[in-house]
């Protein structure tokens, strides 16, 4: 441990890109060691969402180092800003003088030391999903070929954002190896499916092997090194393997707690269409062209596999009519239902299932630091979650809810938001999403429908 902190400090001292990137990741400091700073119970919504961000110019004086802290941890505080680059340099030679001559045993120094430390170099896993569609095809509980078909697939995602020289070879060897797996479980991936749509799950298996939008095409628009094809039919073929994952789904993957069994539950996927109106005088302006309007449509999947408490009761307020002519307020990054003190729905707890565990946690939030991230993640544009109860961080509002306006600039180290895992999010803006910005405080949810998904939707005795 001595030894890396010396080097470190040597390195901040001579490579100027080490002092930038410490800089940054220092500004999370006062979030990492500091009180949480974010989303509201819903009565005071507005306020703590509009204060979710931790900004760089109070950084600065959010905490006070000694004189080595500044050097090893900090080097935005003692160099970068007064330049004192030689003394720097200076004090690192002297640490690794010293480290030779009489090496430093760094472990009794204290907690109040290492603490900073790995505050400032933590940083949790990033391979987040940044698209609703991505996180909602991860969430499908299919069986573990098709998992890795798809996660095959998605590392291609990430190889196409690479700006220069694409590693068409890498893609390649990826699409191989879900084909080969494709076509040495055909048995197991198909036996998954029951047994009324197995012909649905036979025509999509060989779609996807030798369709037009098929793993074998997808590996001729590889060879042609076109990241346009590419990108099509790699958007195509996870489309079939979401298709076939959905069919392997047909409810849920574990058991609720005898408890929560008196709650509405939505044992797979719904759609939500809301129909928003401006009450103001102005319009909605479509981004792919059209006629301005003062209505606009917006799609919502709700995701059961993932929160079927959560989803169920929302799915139920929809059908009883509670969000026809609510009222929305807009927040710097989130956009409320002002529905907070009606009595409608239930109050469900706190449900958030960790990514690679199997059902969900109830009443517990999770701590990104510690490498916690949930299935369903708060850092997607367009996500949607259920505002906290006013009596308890535990359970989620009977009925407020928001849609999170997720801005990078406004996040922490990794990219993730300061509020990740804290929240129930339950599903994601799939059609609409260019228009959420355009919605101000008063608009109105003129109506809200579920339009698929109404089969999973399990209602409780008496209702």
């Amino acid at each position: 441990m001595s030894s890396m902190l010396v080097v470190s400090a040597y390195a901040c001292a001579r490579f100027p890109f080490v002092r930038a990137h410490w800089s940054r990741s220092s500004l999370l400091l006062p979030r990492l060691v500091g009180r949480r700073q974010g989303l509201p119970r819903n009565r005071r919504s507005k306020a703590r969402i509009g204060n979710c961000a931790v900004s760089a110019k109070n950084s600065e004086q959010a905490l006070e180092f000694s004189g080595l802290q500044k050097i090893l941890l900090c080097p935005n505080l003692s160099m970068f800003y007064d330049g004192r680059k030689k003394f720097a340099r200076a004090i690192a030679v002297i640490l690794i003088f010293t480290q030779l001559s009489f090496p430093l045993q760094l472990s009794n120094w204290g907690p109040w030391f290492l603490f900073s430390a790995n505050a400032v170099l933590y940083s949790p896993d990033t391979k987040v999903p940044r698209t609703g569609e991505l996180a909602l095809r991860k969430a499908i509980p299919a069986n573990s070929n098709m998992k890795a078909i798809q996660d095959s697939l998605e590392d291609i995602s990430y190889l196409l954002r690479i700006p220069q020289r694409k590693p068409y070879g890498t893609m390649e060897s990826d699409v191989k190896k879900a084909l080969k797996i494709a076509s040495e479980e055909k048995d197991s991936i198909l036996g998954n499916i029951p047994i009324e749509l197995k012909e649905k799950g036979s025509m999509l298996y060989t779609t996807l092997l030798d369709g037009k939008g098929g793993l074998q095409n997808l590996i001729k628009s590889i060879k042609e090194q076109d990241p346009d094809k590419v990108s099509i039919g790699l958007a195509s073929s996870l489309d079939t393997v979401a298709e076939l994952e959905l069919l392997q789904a047909p409810g849920l993957s574990f058991l609720l707690p005898e408890q929560y069994m008196k709650y509405p539950r939505l044992t797979g996927r719904g759609t939500i269409e809301f129909t928003i109106e401006k009450v103001d005088g102005t319009t909605f302006f479509p981004s792919a062209g059209g006629e301005p309007k003062t209505t606009t449509t917006i799609q919502v999947v709700l995701d059961g596999y993932s929160t079927p408490l959560t989803s169920g009761n929302f799915a139920k307020l929809v059908i009883d009519g509670a969000y026809d002519g609510v009222k929305l307020k807009c927040a710097s990054q989130a956009i409320l239902s002002d529905n907070e003190l009606e009595n409608y729905g239930y109050s469900v707890p706190l449900e958030i299932i960790p990514s690679g565990q199997f059902e969900p946690l109830y009443k517990t939030t999770l701590n990104v630091q510690d490498g916690e991230l949930p299935v369903l993640p708060l850092s997607v544009y367009g996500a949607v979650a259920m505002a906290h109860n006013i009596d308890s961080d535990e359970y989620s509002s009977p009925s407020q809810f928001f849609f999170y306006l997720y801005d990078k600039r406004n996040a922490g180290l990794g990219g993730l938001s300061f509020d990740e895992g804290q929240f129930s999010v339950f599903g994601y803006t799939v059609g609409g999403r260019e228009v959420l910005p355009q919605i101000k405080t008063g608009d109105i949810i003129r109506s809200a429908k579920l339009v698929r998904g109404q089969d999973r939707l399990i209602l409780p005795d008496g209702n």
